[in-house]
């Protein structure tokens, strides 16, 4: 069987994802702060699943914009540095206090953010009165008989006052469908009262990373054992794609305890496993999934070449005995080596899983720039290679080709791009790359 190409490769995951799309959970989270502090996770990088529209006005009364003196302006028309205004000091008004009335021939101390008095339609800030402070006031608000302000000019209409809904009116649209929840826009729904927001369910994904021979860090390490890092490096990269991550590794080569794993893991949107899809003896995932309908090939790609996609039914442990078995669950499986995992991921789930998501960007920008050494590549595969873009602009490649050299990739801010076709690149020489150090 011939290979794939990557384009052919990322148009089957697609496909295989499109379900998600169309039955797109939702879910509501409330807004109100003890939530917002005790479960920040849950507000990170969400999706508005529905447009909402604002049941009130923003803000909602004419209120202060600056700490100074609620005025009349018809009382300062004749005001000058010659004739100054003298109003009689009229009460506090703080923020959340109710505006009350202000009589004419009075100037009412008021602070940011409080409401203009009846009567009022100007304020003027604090340091352009006479004193430019505020008095002192009884403890009740109110001020001492006789206490006066001056004013050297008159105040316009509206100076330093927000008027009701100058920011938002009743019925106005506050946010669109598929707008990103970010801290502006939760404040601006909290603002308007609501209590909670719809958003797109995180897809939930079931993580196996396999092999008879990894552990977990900090676990003493036998002969031919090794760390698992790729429960971490494709976990945290689900996250980053807005999904949520259950890991559940299977330290064993037997299909049957993949099976079981899979058969009591809890239900999920899409399972994600790591190794054991190559042409070898005790290939676990193909031992497994292949008779369950996943099918395995090689695509045309360096590292990653071995892929495996399909929809299984397993027996989870949240379904009853004898009952219908539930829809099948899409499977992408990456193989093993850790570079080669991470690059799959980039290369096929990504931007899917971040469309998914709502997330901005869900494709890598194609960029060009100049090789600062020549490389070979293999002519009939699409070669990606971890690199640096220096300050001058060109590329230095790290490490080499090898599907396990993790730490180059760490140290990398691009994958640079040889396609099919591409035996050698000179010096000098444009290739595309994607920035990966977002």
């Amino acid at each position: 069987m011939s290979a794939r190409t990557i384009d052919q490769h990322r148009e089957a995951v697609v496909s295989l994802l499109a379900p998600l799309f169309r039955d797109r959970a939702t879910e509501v989270l409330p807004l109100s702060s003890a939530r917002l502090t005790g479960d920040p996770d849950s507000y990170r990088a969400r999706t508005l699943a529905i447009a909402v529209d604002s049941p009130v006005a923003l803000p909602p009364f004419d209120n202060s914009q600056m700490d100074g003196y609620a005025v009349r302006t018809e009382d300062l028309v004749t005001a000058s540095e010659r004739t100054p205004a003298i109003l009689a000091v009229a009460g506090r008004i703080a923020a959340g206090d109710p505006a009350g009335q202000l009589r004419p021939g009075t100037a009412a101390p008021i602070m940011t953010g409080a409401p203009i008095p009846a009567g009022a339609d100007a304020v003027v800030p604090i340091e352009q009165a006479d004193p430019p402070r505020f008095q002192p006031q009884e403890p009740d608000g109110t001020a001492p008989l006789g206490q006066s302000v001056s004013f050297c000019a008159p105040a316009p209409v509206g100076a330093f006052v927000r008027p009701t809904g100058s920011d938002v009116h009743p019925g106005d649209r506050l946010l669109d469908a598929g707008t990103r929840l970010g801290p502006a826009q939760y404040g601006v729904l909290a603002g308007t009262g609501l209590t909670s927001v719809p958003v797109l369910r995180r897809i939930r994904v079931l993580l196996i990373a396999t092999g008879h021979e990894i552990r977990d860090p900090g676990q003493s390490l036998a002969a031919g054992q090794i760390y698992d890092s790729n429960s971490v490096i494709l976990g945290q990269a689900l996250r980053d794609a807005g999904c949520t991550v259950t890991a559940r590794p299977c330290r064993s080569d037997d299909a049957a305890d993949l099976l079981a794993l899979l058969a009591d893991a809890p239900e999920v949107d899409l399972v994600v496993t790591v190794g054991g899809v190559s042409a070898g003896a005790r290939e676990v995932v193909r031992d497994a999934l292949g008779p369950l309908g996943v099918t395995f090939q090689h695509v045309a790609m360096q590292p990653g070449g071995p892929q495996g996609l399909g929809a299984i039914t397993v027996p989870m442990n949240t379904v009853p005995v004898n009952t219908v078995p539930s829809t099948p669950v899409p499977v992408i499986t990456f193989p093993g080596n850790p570079v080669s995992a991470l690059i799959s991921f980039e290369v096929f789930l990504r931007p899917v899983l971040r469309r998914l998501a709502g997330l901005p960007g869900p494709d890598r920008e194609l960029r060009s720039a100049p090789l600062a050494a020549p490389v070979e590549s293999p002519a009939g595969k699409h070669q990606l290679r971890r690199g640096i873009l220096r300050p001058d602009g060109a590329l230095d490649l790290v490490g080499g080709a090898s599907s396990h050299l993790l730490h180059a990739y760490a140290t990398a801010t691009v994958l640079v791009h040889l396609p099919v076709g591409v035996g050698s690149v000179a010096a000098g020489e444009p290739v595309d790359y994607w920035s990966i150090d977002d």
